[in-house]
């Protein structure tokens, strides 16, 4: 996608009001003026690639519906992926010189599949342990229900297009001395469909489909990581003349939870004891993915320690097992004492020798398997 972000109206040099017709000629024109085999300007390459994307967006119906609405946010919201060109084909190159439109070259537009869009949800990260399920709404294209996709008035029909027989493409044979060329394009009468709607639906306006509000009940997996997408199938863009509709891609966010931090499958918390707490030992709640538990806590805790609750952490995501989560110890030290605080802390700092404050001999091995 363009990085500069342009108005789309504005690359193309049309109004806002500009009908498919004026939209298309502007393309074709800026099209056989930017294309890089032709133009030597040092930028054709990147303008060329911006007038593109503008025309996808701007040429399809719900696709400017959604930029009308909601600008360039929109349309990403909405699984516009704008088509990635090799300069090197000559498809491209005849497309832009003899007016076949360069997204559909091979096909008809009214069979072509319809176009996947994505949707974001956030959950929390309790919520990606448990797995839960979620209503999204999204606006997608659907067929119009009152001409049933045929884009004619009801009680009408389209008509085989005069032009091109039903074909939806042209050929014309010309004859020089290395022997006969064809070149085929695309219908400039029913722009390669075959046929033509004499009088449009008044609904859809002879598109065959309408942007509608759509609500989807997504189920997320239990383990699933920040980021991740989920695929529906068959629930995106309705394809045009009964085409396969396009899917859904919905991305999981997984907000951040002050009370964790999640590498993988493991999180790692901490935990607050006092001083006395950790010389005397202790009973402590900590919190868990999956509520309060109690923790005991020897006489002579250390700061930096780390329990190990096995089993508690994340869960494997379409597998079996949970990580672990790794508990760490943090000792507070008071920061204001009053004086008989004080006296009573100097009184216990006279009485204790190097045997108080003995090491562990095992402290760094338990230090270390934490974190195999």
């Amino acid at each position: 996608m363009a990085t500069t972000q342009r108005d789309y109206y504005e690359v193309l040099g049309v109004a806002r009001e500009a009908d498919e017709g004026e939209i298309k000629r502007a393309f074709r024109r800026l099209a056989r003026e930017l294309h890089p085999d032709v133009s030597e300007a040092p930028d054709a390459q990147e303008r060329f690639r911006e007038v593109v994307e503008a025309y996808e967006a701007l040429s399809k119906r719900e696709t400017r519906e959604l930029y009308d609405r909601f600008g360039h946010a929109g349309l990403r919201g909405g699984g516009f992926t704008p088509t990635q060109f090799d300069f090197g084909s000559l498809n491209d190159l005849f497309a832009a010189f003899f007016g076949d439109d360069l997204f559909g070259v091979g096909g008809r537009a009214t069979r072509s599949r319809g176009a996947d869009l994505a949707v974001q949800v956030e959950i929390e990260l309790t919520e990606a342990a448990s797995g839960i399920k979620r209503e999204v709404p999204f606006p997608v294209a659907v067929t119009c229900g009152t001409c049933a996709g045929s884009g004619a008035a009801p009680g009408t029909s389209p008509v085989t297009c005069e032009t091109c027989g039903g074909a939806g493409r042209l050929q014309r044979v010309s004859r020089s001395a290395f022997g006969e060329f064809v070149r085929t394009q695309t219908c400039p009468t029913c722009g390669g469909a075959g046929q033509r709607i004499e009088q449009p639906c008044p609904d859809c306006r002879g598109e065959g489909r309408i942007v509608e509000e759509r609500t989807l009940e997504v189920e997320i997996p239990p383990g699933i990581h920040d980021g991740q997408q989920i695929r529906i199938s068959g629930e995106g863009h309705a394809g045009g003349g009964g085409a396969r509709a396009g899917d859904v891609y919905v991305e999981v966010r997984v907000n951040p939870d002050p009370r964790f931090v999640r590498e993988g499958n493991d999180i790692f918390s901490t935990v607050d004891l006092t001083i006395t707490e950790a010389a005397l030992g202790a009973t402590v709640t900590v919190p868990t993915l999956d509520g309060e538990t109690e923790l005991e806590f020897a006489e002579g805790t250390q700061a930096g320690e780390i329990r190990v609750l096995r089993g508690r952490g994340m869960p494997v995501l379409q597998g079996f097992g949970r990580g672990d989560q790794r508990v760490l110890v943090n000792v507070a030290v008071p920061r204001r004492l009053n004086d008989e605080q004080r006296r009573l802390l100097e009184e216990f700092a006279r009485s204790t020798d190097d045997e108080t404050y003995s090491a562990d001999e095992g402290f760094f091995e338990k230090l270390k398997s934490a974190f195999r």
